[in-house]
């Protein structure tokens, strides 16, 4: 049996090695859910309001499909010339488990931790669209797959230390393995009483949702951020940034848009409500308390100057910087020009974000270490000298995947990184060192990372010291400095997620070869596909991501994007040291990383000194701190309606009609999903295409459908931007 008892109750202990997974079904809806998922996230991701399809979409939306291809394939079986004797049918019988879970993950394969996308599509955005410069399609394909599939390599010759013991859990597969094992238990009757089978249930919340979102996504705009403090006090400037959703702290600001509410934390439906009430702790300390004293207070870093709530860069008398004007034709940082219209200012709450990111890195090392420590210790020893749990045993059924698999993907993957960087430096940038440099890095960190996740269920990003490494050895280059961050931190992100996958398929008891086909051939499809639909909007839809030459209403202004364009500058175009070192002014933020340090050994010393105090433990700084991490691009609105919904389900919900949220609520958070992406890709297709909008107050491209335009004003006295009165 499974030592952790979270495993026993959870994952089944039997399995039936002869159920097929290798069948018509699973390619044909593995292969058609991952290009569908593919295309859409990338597609959603340039939007004010991004919509991350997740997997769990695909799990529920998969079964009747399945469950109808086996009734309607033939069973006929035919021969495959070179196979031999071996006899294959369409349709090999009932749809099972096995198959679903390979399906499930053929969806999601290249998409780390949810994340929608390939990480690397940032960089051709950033090139195209904000740099306005080229990269050929080519290269830029290189660079995708290159950096999806790179940490694959080292994370198969790791498994043996962090998915066969089973002392490494893996907390966040138990969700996917119960809503597995929901969905293919037979639905008995319970009292007598009849229920709505999962199936309809998902139907209908489907139905609803895509006919739904036609109001907030076209007719009634407005319901995307109703702001009625805004409405009550149409001339005032401190009543919008108090108010505004979108553009501000967000009081009283309400949406009834799935898209607002799931845009950037995926959906609040999956998440359990003690992470839910950390997130509202941190959230509601950093912006209800830090923000407003730090701007209204203060005056911190000029915060007057510039809006209270925003991810651009300014001058330091308020206008937004004009980033081309000091990039030279070697895309580099042209000092004469970066001198003559002088320094790189952000909003206070910007600069703050960097400052609890720091802490929150910081903190996440010493709260580990302090907490988890002798825990992890004490598991890594077991993994290697405790005895073979069920899940191991009935796993050495299978064939397992040769050592020189993994071996050849990674030298591949590394020769082929170092073509591009070599050959194709003038569209990349990053010389060949800074490969070899960031891929150790990258290998150095997986192993730890991987045993903190798999115990704790946190996963510490290599993102901001990734770029900070880079700014501070090769200033100057932004290119070089997000194509260093992408090697480093997505191919250790992807490795974790890799081995997060096969954990599953361990504990499904999926073969191994499977289970590493899926995922390559998956991540190949998945970035290409990234690719082509950036290409496309790139080159079709005219100003993308420039907000101040859309039209008003546009929902192309990409806040991922411009978030990771705005780091390219801080770290790579202009460089740490003049931002955050003696030649800039922000300086003061690097104590955070010390403020970080020390912030748990706080905690871990109250409760050596008061243990009996059950509270004090559960103060989690990285989870206090990281709660904003990620605003921008996320709002206040959609923070706001993502705990609301979230305490709704997941703990009066869940507290009070547990068979209801047990047998209903990762359906209803897929068909929400689902439901609403496939109404936004007919809106836009049908309508979006040709231009075709609604002229009145709740639906008006020409005006801010929020009604908080002041939002974006800064009140220090005489400074004057288009729109916003001057204070005097």
């Amino acid at each position: 049996m499974s030592p952790i008892e979270q495993v026993r109750l959870t994952v089944p202990t039997t399995d039936d090695a002869s159920l097929p997974v290798w069948t018509f079904r699973m390619w044909f809806l593995g292969l058609f859910s991952c290009a569908l998922l593919s295309f859409l996230n990338q597609f959603f991701s340039y939007r004010q309001e991004p919509l991350i399809i997740t997997q769990i979409t695909v799990q529920v939306a998969t079964l009747p499909i399945g469950r109808f291809m086996a009734t309607l394939l033939p069973q006929a079986k035919f021969r495959i010339p070179g196979f031999g004797s071996r006899e294959f049918s369409l349709n090999p019988g009932p749809f099972n488990m096995k198959e679903h879970v390979l399906i499930t993950i053929f969806a999601n394969a290249g998409s780390a931790f949810g994340s929608g996308s390939a990480y690397a599509v940032g960089i051709v955005n950033i090139i195209k669209a904000f740099y306005v410069k080229n990269i050929s399609f080519y290269s830029a394909w290189i660079l995708i797959i290159t950096t999806q599939v790179l940490g694959y390599g080292w994370a198969g010759l790791l498994r043996k230390y962090v998915v066969e013991p089973a002392h490494m859990w893996w907390p966040s597969t138990l969700v996917q393995i119960s809503l597995f094992r929901t969905l293919h238990e037979t639905e008995d009757n319970v009292g007598g009483k009849r229920h709505l089978s999962r199936v309809k249930f998902f139907v209908i919340a489907l139905v609803c949702s895509f006919c739904w979102h036609l109001f907030p996504g076209y007719f009634f705009q407005s319901l995307q951020s109703i702001s009625w403090v805004c409405w009550a006090f149409p001339n005032s400037v401190a009543a919008h940034q108090i108010g505004s959703g979108l553009n501000g702290l967000g009081v009283g600001a309400l949406t009834l848009d799935w898209t607002a509410v799931a845009s950037f934390l995926f959906s609040p439906l999956i998440c359990p409500f003690f992470a839910i009430a950390n997130v509202f702790v941190g959230y509601a300390f950093i912006i209800y308390v830090v923000i407003p004293v730090a701007y209204w207070g203060l005056n911190l870093y000029n915060a007057k100057t510039f809006p209270i709530f925003s991810s651009h860069l300014y001058t330091a008398q308020g206008p937004e910087y004009n980033i081309t004007l000091i990039v030279n034709d070697k895309f580099e940082l042209d000092l004469a020009s970066y001198k003559q219209h002088g320094r790189i200012h952000m909003s206070t709450f910007f600069a703050l974000t960097y400052g609890f990111g720091f802490a929150t890195i910081a903190a996440t090392l010493t709260h580990v270490a302090l907490f988890y420590g002798r825990e992890i210790l004490d598991r890594y020893r077991a993994s290697s000298e405790g005895k073979q749990d069920v899940h191991t045993r009935l796993m050495k059924n299978y064939k397992d995947i040769p050592s020189w698999w993994f071996q050849v993907l990674l030298v591949g993957t590394i020769a082929v990184s170092l073509a591009l960087c070599i050959f194709l430096k003038k569209e990349v940038q990053m010389p060949w060192w800074g490969l070899i440099f960031a891929s150790g890095l990258a290998f150095i960190f997986t192993l730890p990372v991987s045993i903190i996740t798999a115990t704790t269920n946190q996963t510490p990003g290599l993102n901001i010291i990734t770029e900070y490494i880079m700014g501070v050895i090769l200033p100057g280059e932004p290119i070089a400095n997000v194509c260093f961050k992408t090697y480093g931190y997505m191919s250790m992100a992807q490795a974790i997620s890799f081995l997060s996958d096969f954990k599953l398929g361990h504990y499904m008891k999926i073969p191994p070869r499977s289970m590493f086909l899926v995922q390559f051939i998956g991540t190949i499809i998945a970035g290409t596909i990234n690719l082509i639909v950036a290409w496309w909007l790139l080159n079709s839809v005219e100003h993308i991501c420039q907000p101040g030459l859309l039209p008003k209403n546009s929902p192309w202004t990409c806040p991922n994007d411009r978030v990771f364009f705005d780091a390219s500058v801080i770290w790579g175009l202009v460089g740490p040291r003049r931002i955050f070192g003696s030649q800039g002014n922000y300086g003061a933020l690097n104590w955070f990383f010390v403020g970080g340090l020390l912030g748990p050994c706080a905690v871990w010393l109250l409760h050596k000194k008061f243990p009996n105090q059950s509270w004090i433990p559960l103060i989690n700084l990285p989870v206090l701190l990281g709660a904003t991490a990620y605003m921008p691009p996320a709002t206040a609105l959609n923070y706001n309606a993502w705990i609301l919904v979230g305490t709704i389900f997941n703990f009066f919900v869940f507290r009070y009609r547990k068979k209801w949220w047990q047998r209903y609520n990762y359906i209803l958070s897929a068909a929400l999903d689902a439901g609403t992406a496939f109404m936004t890709v007919l809106l836009y297709v049908s309508l979006g295409l040709e231009g075709v909008n609604l002229h009145w107050w709740g639906s008006n491209p020409d005006i801010d459908p929020e009604h908080c335009d002041l939002a974006t004003c800064p009140t220090a006295k005489g400074v004057a931007v288009d729109g916003c009165p001057v204070f005097a």
